[in-house]
């Protein structure tokens, strides 16, 4: 953990965060198993602390991009749960009108703007976003987030290279979980350190523990003040780990299960309770409330889902160019 001061309010936010996340997604994943959500679902539990921290030094006139692991960036980020339990369920009040479902979270009122299902494409669309903010003159910055699997593709090292020449108010993310799917960082990387394939592009290129919930919050501080003071991109690497597989149709075989052990050892949760508890900022009567409120919420969530309506077969054409409108 993180020798940073703990402030009590921000330890408190960012702990409420992840264990808001990891309910709801513990939930997901039963609700998969009984058929309730469908199509695919990819987890985010280990991950927590990269969307808490991040997105807690977010402003709200700025952009947020991710990933189709982008429930709790959604989540952290506003979207109430109701909605994106709903939107997983397939129900017309899901925040993509049940059209979007686990990958394609969505809510440009809070300028969430997926949710994107294929791997590397969030980065040329936060390029277009902060080309579009540069010319109209707005105080803003995208953040988009995106694995190291990404880093392969061809939109990765384009969306860098003009978001540097262009000097676009970009943070690029990377949440760094060491799997492209279920291919090992050293098996698809001749560089393993993502900080230097960014840094090429002329731009400052930082890495911190994607484990601890504050110094993820520290480093993105610093990274968006880059960004703002000097106008152009930056890039900040979070290395992390997810604990579940790939995808609910995932069998997992390609990672040992001592190598999950330990790094389920390093859960953010716990991480950041301990410290909390340690500072004197939280107890046992605290940390349970903190849940059991997270519970209490996903609960809502699900009986919101239920309940829902399913969106009309006549609406189907709906917003489909071409379609009904």
């Amino acid at each position: 953990m993180t020798e940073l001061q703990v402030d009590a309010a921000l330890g408190v936010a960012l702990l409420t965060d992840m264990l808001r996340v990891r309910r709801m997604e513990e939930k997901c994943a039963e609700l998969y198993g009984a058929s309730k959500i469908r199509g695919f679902l990819h987890l985010y539990i280990g991950e927590e602390a990269c969307a808490s921290g991040v997105l807690r030094a977010v402003g709200p006139k700025d952009n947020v991009v991710a990933t189709y692991r982008e429930h709790g960036h959604a989540l952290v980020r506003g979207v109430p749960m109701t909605a994106i339990m709903a939107e997983m369920f397939g129900k017309a009040t899901g925040c993509a009108r049940g059209r979007g479902g686990s990958m394609h979270l969505f809510d440009a009122s809070r300028r969430f703007y997926g949710g994107t299902a294929i791997v590397g494409a969030g980065l040329p669309l936060a390029a277009g976003l902060g080309l579009a903010d540069t010319m109209l003159g707005r105080d803003a910055v995208t953040v988009c987030f995106f694995g190291d699997g990404a880093v392969a593709e061809g939109a990765f090292h384009e969306s860098l290279n003009l978001a540097a020449l262009w000097q676009l108010p970009v943070l690029f993310v990377c949440e760094n979980n060491l799997y492209a799917m279920g291919t090992a960082l050293t098996r698809h990387q001749s560089q393993t350190d993502l900080t230097v394939k960014a840094a090429s592009y002329n731009m400052p290129a930082t890495s911190a523990d994607g484990m601890d919930a504050l110094a993820v919050h520290a480093a993105a501080v610093e990274a968006l003040a880059s960004v703002r003071d000097e106008g152009g991109p930056a890039f900040l690497e979070l290395r992390t780990y997810r604990f579940r597989a790939h995808s609910m149709f995932d069998p997992d075989l390609y990672r040992e299960k001592a190598e999950i052990e330990a790094w389920k050892q390093l859960d953010p949760i716990p991480a950041l309770a301990g410290q909390l508890r340690a500072a004197g900022l939280l107890d046992d009567a605290g940390y349970a409330a903190l849940d059991a409120a997270a519970e209490a919420e996903v609960a809502e969530a699900v009986a919101f889902a239920e309940a829902a309506e399913w969106a009309p077969v006549d609406d189907l054409l709906t917003d489909v160019v071409g379609g009904v409108r």
